[in-house]
């Protein structure tokens, strides 16, 4: 008889949690030697006869928090977590084999794709639910920063966007590389970049070029930039396993964290051949590099996924938590970057991606200030009805045409077209001294002004109230400069950045256009 045998089973809970603890990286192994020493051990301690003990050890290791606290009709008890905990396990070991990030030709096998979908799922995920700890078990016990590298830029990766380069053809803009580009900007050490050996920022920056840049082939968002309330999803959900249950997930863009990694990166090199600076502005922060960050800095980027998936929800016109309202009032800095023109109209003529890789980029900084304006719809029935403004014109922030508004101490006041009374949107100043109006949000504008070496300009837009895209028109005071469309989402929320793209306002809403990238970060 083991001398485990006569042990109670706390005291013997107690001995396990130590010895599966007593390493905080990585998979329980401690616990490996203590589950063989006789069936009476194994039965109080496996998975399956004590899930509460292993969901402890969970606790331990993984961030939990940001399941509980968010508003889900799946249940999330220790079953449930151990099924997780299983799940990352398995994968996290098959990371640190590096046994995924390359590929040995142009086809992917559909088990290689599988395995790439599994893993770069429960990653993404797993950082949105970050307060520390799952970031650990990441980079420190997996080298998940690694692995990525490998996959996005290394000229065998598995993402095979070099592979592609090297055939004149443009990398793939599909899920697993989405993805792999948002977690890259999560985990993004710049430094780990600037060495003496510049092959690593070669390889990075000549891949993150193309999906900032290369807005042709690389759209901002899902649906498309040009309808404000959409009639129906354009892009497929993913189901992924979740904590033993099926979650259903639009994939993220591609273009914003690779405008903030690409921007980030060009703007560490004092000199750079294809980089011409013009006063150098301040660099957005990487996550990484933040301090204090919790889950709650990403729970716009988590509800906009579920959101753009939940078919049974209403979709154009409703809120969808995927913008935090006030985070865009302030002073914000940053740059925007602009190509030769005619390397950029080489580009919508079919031209392959190395012609943007060679292409010159200018950096100009730029500095706005920004106030939002609410609207409030009563859900009391028998309320006088709030009809927000029509949707309007893309190409002037979803403005109509020939709608007139004037900015007031206290919001601002609109006139539509064939509307007998005016209708105010409350400003945020507003409302944070007197409070919300009753009811619910149902509708935001954004006002502002702001300077760049080109001039002084105003800007007005509004946000997409199923993603929380955010969409401004620029004009310069002096009229001499046109007018601009500005659109972006706010990546991020205390500690946010706006990653976008700027446009010209004279081709069509449907025609692609003159584009360029633009970061812009809280001024501290």
């Amino acid at each position: 008889m083991s001398v485990l045998a006569n042990i109670p089973q706390e005291v013997l809970e107690h001995v396990a949690f130590f010895a599966a603890t007593d390493d905080f990286l990585g998979p329980p192994h401690g616990l490996v030697a203590l589950l063989m020493v006789d069936r009476r051990t194994h039965a109080a301690l496996s998975m399956s006869s004590n899930p509460y003990f292993w969901s402890r050890i969970f606790a331990y290791k993984f961030d939990l928090p940001c399941n509980t606290h968010r508003p889900s009709e799946r249940s999330l008890g220790p079953p449930e977590i151990c099924e997780e905990f299983k799940l990352r396990c398995t994968l996290l070991q098959r990371i640190r084999r590096r046994t995924d990030c390359l590929a040995t030709s142009y086809t992917l096998s559909p088990t290689h794709r599988d395995a790439l979908r599994s893993i770069l799922w429960m990653a993404y995920l797993m950082m949105l639910e970050n307060d520390g700890k799952n970031d650990k078990q990441l980079r420190d016990y997996a080298g998940f920063d690694a692995w990525l590298k490998d996959f996005l830029f290394h000229p065998s990766g598995a993402s095979l966007a070099a592979w592609s380069v090297k055939i004149d053809l443009w990398p793939p803009n599909d899920e697993r590389t989405a993805l792999a580009l948002w977690l890259f900007w999560y985990m993004l050490k710049p430094d780990d970049y600037m060495t003496d050996d510049d092959t690593a920022f070669r390889e990075a920056s000549g891949i993150l070029k193309l999906f900032a840049l290369g807005a042709h082939q690389y759209p901002l968002c899902y649906p498309p930039w040009n309808e404000f309330a959409p009639p129906c999803r354009t892009r497929g959900a993913s189901a992924i396993k979740h904590f033993g249950h099926s979650l259903k997930m639009a994939p993220p863009a591609s273009a914003p964290p690779a405008i903030l990694a690409y921007l980030n990166l060009a703007n560490k090199l004092s000199v750079s051949w294809d980089t011409v600076h013009y006063m150098k502005p301040p660099c957005a922060t990487p996550p990484s590099l933040a301090q204090g960050l919790s889950c709650a800095e990403w729970e716009a980027e988590w509800n906009r996924g579920l959101h753009l998936a939940d078919t049974s929800k209403p979709f154009g016109t409703t809120y969808s938590g995927a913008f935090i309202p006030g985070s865009l009032e302030g002073v914000w800095e940053g740059l925007f970057t602009y190509t030769e023109f005619t390397a950029y109209a080489a580009l919508l003529s079919g031209a392959p991606p190395t012609v943007l890789q060679r292409s010159l980029v200018a950096h100009h900084p730029h500095l706005w200030k920004l106030r939002e304006h609410h609207l409030y719809a009563s859900e009391d029935p028998d309320a006088p009805e709030v009809r927000p403004i029509a949707p309007g014109n893309p190409l002037r922030g979803y403005i109509p045409n020939g709608c007139q508004f004037s900015e007031q101490t206290d919001g601002i006041l609109f006139q539509e077209a064939g509307r007998v009374e005016p209708i105010l949107y409350h400003s945020w100043s507003s409302i944070k001294k007197n409070g919300p109006p009753p009811g619910k949000l149902v509708d935001v504008f954004v006002t502002g002004e702001g300077h760049s070496a080109w001039g002084q300009f105003n800007l007005i837009g509004r946000i997409r109230p199923c993603d929380g895209f955010i969409s401004m028109s620029k004009e310069y005071v002096d009229g001499d400069r046109g007018r601009w469309l500005y659109r972006s989402y706010m990546v991020g929320n205390a500690e946010g950045n706006l990653s976008g793209r700027w446009r010209d306002t004279l081709s069509p809403p449907d025609v692609l256009g003159y584009e360029g990238c633009f970061v812009m970060s809280r001024r501290r």
